[in-house]
């Protein structure tokens, strides 16, 4: 991939969302960024600037060591925070008021962060904390506090929250009726 289509990948998905492709463009290139040391020398004004507008004006910390798959889609913004060391994948939408990082264990250490997979919906004010991961094609309901591991095409609600079924039982039971 060149580096103007890594830089606009997230471009098409986020159709008429302004702020969206604004903090995505600006997250892309400060990823970009980061992999060099040389880079990060010479456009440590450019860091500055990301982490003053995009985190402290918009208030949404996509921290740039982030590690993220393309078509990332976030709607409205404000309040969401990831930690660095959260892993998402492709085609994933994160809504305002998302929390997804580490927790504190009881020993004090801190656990790693959530791992997310494909094609993943989460909801306005959803908490992912902890070592877990998220599987493919999951839809993760407004609110709802994930501590624990969620399968691959399921729906999770509710704090903490639960797993309510697969998605295709439920997709082909509502066609059968």
């Amino acid at each position: 991939m060149n580096f103007f289509a890594y830089l606009f990948q997230d471009w098409k998905a986020n159709r008429g969302n302004i702020k969206g492709r604004i903090v995505l463009f600006m997250f892309r290139l400060v990823n970009a960024i980061n992999r060099y040391m040389l880079l990060k020398i010479l456009f440590f004004w450019y860091l500055m600037i990301y982490r003053f507008f995009v985190e402290w004006v918009l208030g949404v910390e996509l921290p740039r060591k982030l590690t993220v798959g393309k078509n990332l889609i976030f709607y409205h913004g404000q309040g969401l925070v990831v930690n660095f060391k959260t892993i998402i994948g492709e085609n994933c939408v994160l809504r305002n008021g998302v929390t997804i990082g580490h927790k504190k264990l009881a020993d004090g250490n801190l656990s790693n962060s959530p791992r997310i997979g494909n094609n993943v919906d989460i909801g306005a004010n959803a908490c992912i904390i902890g070592d877990i991961t998220i599987g493919d094609n999951v839809i993760i309901g407004a609110g709802a506090v994930v501590i624990k591991d969620i399968p691959a095409n399921s729906i999770a609600v509710g704090n903490p929250a639960r797993v309510l079924e697969n998605k295709v039982e439920t997709v082909t039971r509502i066609e059968n009726i």
